[in-house]
C-alpha cells in the first residue's frame, strides 16, 4: 500500500496519541481535570488540538508531495484525484451522526473517552475539509494558485473561533454574566 494512503492518519493519530499519553502524567492530569471541569469546554479543546494537529501534518504532507520530496503522491481511484476533502467530510459525516444519536457526547452515561475522541476526530475532519476550501469555492483544484489563499483564511477563520472559544471562554462567560464574581487565584 502507497504511502500516501496511510501516512497522514498514521502521524495524526500518533500525535495525538502522544497528546494523550502527556495527560495522562499525573502534573499535567491534575491541571487537566482542574482547567477542564466542564466537558463542553474539554470538547472543544479537544477539537482544536485535533485541528491544529491535522493542519500541520496535511500541510506538510501535501507540501512533500507538490514537492516531489519521499514516496508521497496524490491519491487516486479509477483515474481520479481524491482530495483529503473526501476524507474531511466522511469524518465530519461521522463525527455527526454519532453526536446526533448522542453516542459520543460524554452524557447519559456514555463513555467519556467516546466524547474525547469524536472531539478531537472533529478538529481533524474540519482541518481536511478546510483546507481544501478554495476547491469548493471555486469548483476546481487552486490549492497551489493564488485563489488557493481562501483556504488559509477559512483554516484560520475556524481554528480562531476554535481557540477563542476554548482559551477566552471564561472572560465571555463573565462578560455575559457579570453577576458572577470570581475571585482571581494568587
Amino acid at each position: 500500500m502507497a504511502p500516501s494512503w496511510w501516512v497522514a492518519p498514521a502521524l495524526i493519530a500518533i500525535i495525538l496519541a502522544g497528546i494523550a499519553a502527556a495527560l495522562r502524567l499525573k502534573h499535567v492530569r491534575v491541571a487537566y481535570e482542574a482547567h477542564f471541569q466542564e466537558s463542553r469546554h474539554e470538547r472543544l479543546f479537544l477539537a482544536w488540538i485535533g485541528f491544529v494537529v491535522a493542519v500541520g501534518v496535511v500541510r506538510a504532507l501535501t507540501w512533500a508531495i507538490h514537492n516531489k520530496v519521499g514516496p508521497f503522491h496524490d491519491i487516486s481511484m479509477g483515474g481520479r484525484h481524491i482530495h483529503h476533502l473526501v476524507w474531511g467530510i466522511l469524518d465530519l459525516l461521522v463525527v455527526g451522526f454519532l453526536w446526533v444519536v448522542r453516542a459520543a457526547t460524554g452524557e447519559d452515561g456514555c463513555r467519556i473517552w467516546v466524547s474525547r475522541v469524536m472531539s478531537a476526530l472533529y478538529g481533524v475532519g474540519a482541518a481536511l475539509t478546510l483546507d481544501e476550501f478554495a476547491l469548493w469555492l471555486n469548483l476546481r483544484d487552486v490549492y497551489w494558485e493564488r485563489e488557493g489563499r481562501a483556504s488559509f483564511e477559512a483554516m484560520a477563520l475556524f481554528g480562531g473561533m476554535l481557540a477563542l472559544a476554548v482559551f477566552g471562554a471564561g472572560f465571555f462567560r463573565r462578560l455575559v454574566s457579570p453577576s458572577r464574581t470570581h475571585s482571581p487565584k494568587a
